[in-house]
């Protein structure tokens, strides 16, 4: 049996468990309107222009791996227990050794500053807010220095450089920005497929056009609180963080972004970010139990299982199908966690049943912050957070520590 506190560093007791209370959130105006994190996509459609709604919301070729995330949830259902007395409910759990608030974090998504004002810095402080875990991504736009003195106890993502040199480069800029823990994403070693973004008209960087002014026009409250708006405070936003230098800006007729020299690295690349990077370390997009027993001797403490929302191999099974699996496969003390495809608490709980430490919600965040700011992740977070706990008390559990494979069976 697969429970969360055979793979915790200690066990939690009473007093830890004990929740903060929540940050004083009430919904108002649009928000009131969305009932669960599913609701914010119609608002954010809405909102964008259709290029950087394509970037959110589209997935690789057909699509297929974007339902597969959604519908392989359907293929658990629960067992809940009965007269358990579940009144002291919480939900918090430590992982590298901080204590969050709730097991559902933030995934990172690239180019966050381009739908909501300093969108990276948003989603961090409102996740540390709610004492949860954010992950910045690499393909950010707002300088990584900035975002961790913003929110210190964010994680960031990198697409590590295909050389030495510059892997180090980057790991040394990392951790004089200030953070303690870092993800390295492998799920990307070519460009996918663009056909989605080229029907939408999105690039990276993103081309001018008459269209795409028009787009820009059309949608006023992105045009003006938005992007012009950090323009006239910011410049042109840049790609910041995809290496240890500047890259390419956001807009241009002719710059091209830095993609090249990445599909061939391997597991030597690495141990070389192992080595130079000294606090807890994370791979994100392993499906394979073989990848993940590969990842633990080769010193991460963390394997996020994830095939990335379905943006990159469309086909890939979805991870909860073989989140069991890697959980066999990795010792104890390697946290596993998940990522694509989770929209309820139910969800959530049908994760940490399977073995998950934790999981992410990219998304849905996301389009949250683009309907409202700040105000829209926290009203998602609310969400998730109060469906795990009417869940929890449904299950009969008061703790995270208790929930296992007992709680779960295969449907289909």
């Amino acid at each position: 049996m697969n429970s969360l506190s055979q793979v915790s560093e200690a066990p939690l007791s009473e007093p830890t468990l004990t929740p903060l209370p929540p940050p004083n959130h009430v919904p108002s105006g649009v928000l009131k309107n969305i009932l669960c994190l599913d609701d914010f996509q119609a608002y954010a459609r809405k909102k964008l222009p259709r290029q950087l709604y394509s970037y959110i919301a589209n997935g690789a070729d057909d699509e297929q791996s974007m339902m597969f995330n959604r519908k392989a949830f359907t293929n658990w259902g629960f067992t809940p227990r009965m007269l358990e007395g579940v009144s002291k409910r919480s939900q918090c759990f430590k992982l590298f050794g901080q204590t969050y608030q709730s097991p559902v974090g933030i995934s990172p998504v690239g180019l966050a500053a381009m739908w909501c004002y300093r969108g990276d810095i948003v989603l961090a402080k409102t996740a540390q807010e709610w004492g949860v875990p954010a992950i910045m991504s690499g393909a950010s736009l707002i300088r990584m220095e900035d975002v961790a003195k913003a929110a210190p106890n964010t994680w960031f993502q990198a697409y590590i450089p295909g050389d030495t040199p510059r892997i180090v480069e980057l790991l040394t800029r990392i951790k004089n920005a200030g953070f303690k823990t870092l993800v390295v994403t492998v799920d990307l070693p070519v460009q996918v497929n663009p056909e989605r973004y080229v029907r939408n008209g999105f690039s990276t960087p993103l081309r001018p056009s008459l269209r795409l002014a028009y787009d820009g026009i059309s949608h006023p409250a992105w045009l003006f609180g938005t992007f012009l708006k950090t323009l006239a405070v910011h410049g042109m936003p840049h790609f910041e963080n995809w290496r240890a230098e500047r890259g390419a800006p956001i807009l241009s007729s002719s710059v091209k972004r830095d993609f090249a020299a990445r599909d061939h690295l391997n597991w030597e690349h690495f141990k070389v970010v192992r080595k130079h990077w000294d606090g807890p370390l994370a791979i994100k997009g392993l499906m394979r139990a073989a990848d993940a027993k590969l990842a633990a001797s080769y010193g991460a403490d963390g394997v996020i299982v994830s095939n990335h929302g379905g943006r990159q191999l469309d086909g890939a099974i979805s991870p909860i199908d073989v989140l069991p699996e890697i959980v066999a496969a990795v010792p104890q003390d390697v946290a596993v966690m998940l990522d694509s495809g989770i929209r309820r608490g139910t969800d959530v709980l049908k994760a940490l049943s399977l073995g998950a430490r934790c999981v992410f919600n990219g998304r849905s965040f996301n389009f949250a912050a683009t309907v409202a700011g700040a105000a829209g992740v926290s009203h998602a977070a609310s969400i998730i957070r109060t469906e795990i706990d009417r869940d929890m008390a449904l299950l009969g559990i008061n703790s995270i520590s208790e929930v296992d494979t007992s709680l779960v069976r295969r449907c289909l």
